[in-house]
């Protein structure tokens, strides 16, 4: 069969928990995309999907006993090694985790992943308790820095009843991830700027705004998917990554994040600018708590502006650089937008306007309206943000593809 992962091997690993009822259906999706995939489980996993389900979607034999004599070879955790191009574990459980980042192998899975060098994705799924504890977080840590990807759980109802982060990211979600690794990478370097920017007023109080950077990490998941390396620098947000072609700098303020775009910058084909940067900070940010001294008490802040990211990288940008910023307006849209690109120096810019239900801050949908240096428009519907985003990806990619 052909497809995206034509000729490559599999291994799907599955471990003792709920959602390992999707497992089945990751193991057809990836079959469908052309791979050969065998299923290596723990002895828990089969509580909740049988050999005989994964034989027959994978079409292979099944690893689940270290030391079972029907495996084909005696070190199958060896020959398996050999053999796969990648390990999904789907579910990982908190418990398999552990035993990978700590070097425990005491069963066929575990066994399997201490020999395994290739690429091993993660896809954990777990109460919302259990991810957040320190110590299931510090090992994920470990196995960050040596090079596993993980495919980050989402929020919603979990099998204890409650709701929150913990569910399994769902089988096409995964098997997307595996194709990404996959795909031949070009050599597009991206920058991304998404949420918004606080800035201090005391220890405990900031100035802000409503961004919550979805737009931003969309557009950064659809130029990854498309092979680009992106550096992603993001605002204060709840938002995870996904892919593993994205490197995230995670900031606070607005001069962290132009020291941090000026200096990536350097070394990007283009960069796009969708985070809600704060015009103006406090002139001064005390460390403390400040303090009424009495209720009839009036507090006055002083403003200075902070540092204009768009404009510091339109005056540096090389010729074969592209830069594209963000404007969201309340009036005079079109024009408004015209003279920031203008001033800016943008090659084109992604236009949102407040009037448009649905669109802007902290919705999972957009309406935009693209406009280039060379007074193109192009009026775009209300859609979810991940369409938005192969909307200015396509864009962009004029723009690359003529490099």
């Amino acid at each position: 069969m052909t497809g995206p992962l034509s000729g490559k091997h599999i291994i799907v690993g599955i471990t003792g928990g709920i959602a390992a009822y999707k497992a089945p259906m990751l193991v057809r999706l990836l079959v469908k995309a052309g791979a050969e995939v065998m299923c290596a489980t723990t002895e828990h996993a089969l509580q909740f999907v049988t050999p005989l389900t994964l034989e027959t979607v994978s079409n292979n034999h099944v690893y689940t006993d270290l030391f079972d004599n029907k495996n084909p070879h005696s070190t199958e955790h060896i020959s398996l090694k050999d053999w796969g191009d990648a390990l999904v574990i789907a579910p990982a459980t908190a418990n398999i985790i552990g035993k990978y980042a700590n070097g425990i192998a005491d069963d066929a899975l575990s066994t399997l992943l201490l020999s395994f060098r290739k690429q091993v994705l993660v896809c954990p799924a777990m109460n919302t308790q259990m991810l957040e504890s320190p110590a299931l977080q510090r090992n994920m840590d470990i196995l960050r820095s040596q090079g596993v990807a993980f495919v980050e759980s989402a929020s919603g109802e979990l099998a204890c009843g409650t709701y929150g982060n913990g569910r399994m990211a769902e089988p096409d979600e995964i098997a997307k991830q595996v194709c990404a690794l996959f795909t031949p990478r070009n050599d597009y370097k991206i920058l991304i700027t998404a949420g918004p920017t606080y800035e201090k007023i005391d220890a405990v109080r900031f100035i802000g705004n409503f961004s919550t950077g979805k737009m931003g990490f969309a557009i950064a998941e659809e130029l990854a998917n498309r092979g680009c390396q992106v550096s992603l620098v993001a605002g204060p947000t709840h938002l995870d990554i996904k892919h593993p072609n994205i490197k995230r700098i995670d900031v606070l303020s607005a001069q962290e994040m132009y020291d941090a775009a000026t200096s990536e910058f350097q070394s990007c084909n283009a960069a796009i600018l969708s985070a809600a940067v704060a015009d103006f900070r406090p002139d001064h940010a005390a460390d403390y708590k400040i303090k009424k001294q009495s209720d009839t008490d009036d507090m006055t802040l002083h403003l200075v502006q902070n540092p204009d990211i768009l404009a510091t990288l339109g005056k540096s940008k090389r010729d074969n650089q592209f830069l594209i910023g963000f404007a969201l307006e309340t009036d005079n849209e079109l024009d408004n937008a015209r003279k920031k690109l203008e001033k800016k120096n943008l090659d084109f810019i992604v236009l949102n306007s407040l009037h448009d239900k649905g669109a802007g801050f902290g919705h999972d949908t957009n309406k935009v309206t693209i406009i280039d240096r060379n007074g193109n428009i192009q009026h775009g519907e209300l859609k979810s943000k991940q369409l938005v985003a192969k909307d200015i990806a396509d864009k962009l990619f004029l723009y690359l593809n003529n490099l």
